[in-house]
């Protein structure tokens, strides 16, 4: 279950939530009672990357973005997004 971020426009508080995506947003902030508790958009914590499934299987051409040609995986390197 992914985990949100909660922030009160009322008196600042904030709180992380572990909800299911079906359900319904919170709205009561639990310190002040008041409804001004909204969740925040924020990214997410970590970044899948290197030579996985996706990256082998499911990318077609020059789409794929492996580190290395050569298929060594585990090596440290960035690499940067393909264009397009």
């Amino acid at each position: 279950m992914p985990i949100y971020e909660y922030v009160c426009d009322g008196c600042g508080f904030e709180k992380d939530v572990i909800q299911k995506m079906s359900d319904a947003p919170l709205s009561v902030c639990p310190s002040c009672e008041a409804e001004t508790f909204r969740k925040r958009i924020s990214a997410a914590g970590f970044r899948l990357s290197g030579s996985g499934w996706y990256e082998t299987d499911f990318k077609t051409g020059s789409k794929k973005n492996l580190a290395e040609k050569g298929g060594e995986s585990g090596s440290g390197s960035k690499t940067e997004p393909a264009a397009g």
